[in-house]
């Protein structure tokens, strides 16, 4: 039992830590901002902490699943994508 060896760690492990870190936060950011935007019919103090609380929640669930990526590549396009087009998503609708 002494003996026996760990499998290695993948060595694209850091780049998927690092892309739920970075990127999980600017998503769970926008993904707030969005909430703030289209939750106008809230009042201005509910939707205010609402859009505050939701953002751990959606940080560490980004960061929990960011694993079952294929590769630290994959994640980051993903997340990236995700965060760019929700981005997106806000700036229409302040033009709107």
């Amino acid at each position: 039992m002494g003996n026996m060896k760990m499998p290695p760690i993948q060595r694209d492990w850091w780049s998927k830590t690092l892309a739920g870190l970075l990127l999980g936060g600017v998503l769970a950011l926008v993904v707030s901002g969005l909430f703030a935007q289209l939750g106008q019919s809230l009042p201005f103090g509910a939707r205010r902490q609402l859009a505050n609380w939701m953002v751990p929640p959606i940080w560490l669930g980004v960061l929990g699943t960011v694993y079952f990526f294929s590769s630290g590549l994959r994640a980051w396009l993903w997340l990236g994508g995700a965060a760019t087009c929700l981005a997106a998503a806000i700036w229409l609708l302040r033009l709107a």
